[in-house]
């Protein structure tokens, strides 16, 4: 993956966690893939909870394969699991704005001065 004497490209490998990124800045041989970046960068080892064959890759944001060969200064992105379902997420807010515009209005009423009263 490393050259010595052929072609090499720079490229970076990126993982995000929730507080911090891991960034790993790479050269490999022309013509690596994805999966060879990570595997070559460490992340593996160092986060045992990247299952690669199951997580989802990306190039800049666009979602690859693990045999996608790589071009000179590629970012290669581990994505993790999404721990809710946006779908889900968004409905749920969405009810619990509807329950507040409702209850807000009540509220509003229950404060309301009585007529006279001043």
């Amino acid at each position: 993956m490393a050259t010595g004497s052929g072609e090499s490209i720079s490229v970076e490998v990126i993982y995000a966690l929730r507080d911090k990124a891991e960034r790993v800045p790479l050269k490999l041989a022309a013509g690596s893939t994805v999966q060879q970046a990570i595997e070559f960068s460490g992340l593996l080892q160092k986060h045992p909870e990247i299952d690669l064959p199951t997580s989802k890759v990306g190039i800049y944001a666009k979602l690859v394969k693990l045999d996608q060969a790589l071009r000179d200064r590629d970012r290669v992105e581990i994505y993790r699991p999404l721990l809710a379902d946006p779908k889900e997420v968004r409905r749920q807010r969405a009810a619990e704005g509807k329950v507040m515009k409702k209850g807000a209005g009540a509220a509003a009423v229950a404060q309301a001065p009585e007529p006279g009263d001043t």
